[in-house]
């Protein structure tokens, strides 16, 4: 049974070019995974240092598998990624 995984991207002032140049092959794959029930939702952080992503997967290595499909993931435009799976109290569903 799928569950509920989130997701904090922390990003490298140093990369800031590389994401730049790949944001918009980066939101495009996040518009697919939006589109298949895979991301739930999504959003940067005020500050710039970083991204979270709710995803649904099978476990935490399906989670990993398809970050690792993101083209930020693939260019190291990520410093780091941290997968937590959630129990969900409230909400939609």
């Amino acid at each position: 049974m799928a569950g509920f995984f989130a997701v904090e991207y922390t990003y490298a002032p140093e990369a800031a070019a590389v994401r730049d140049r790949f944001r918009p092959e980066h939101r495009t794959w996040l518009s697919a995974q939006h589109e298949a029930g895979r991301l739930q939702f999504v959003g940067p952080y005020s500050d710039g240092s970083g991204a979270l992503l709710m995803i649904t997967a099978d476990d935490a290595d399906a989670a990993r598998d398809l970050l690792a499909q993101d083209p930020f993931a693939r260019e190291s435009a990520v410093a780091a990624v941290s997968v937590k799976e959630l129990t969900q109290v409230f909400g939609p569903y």
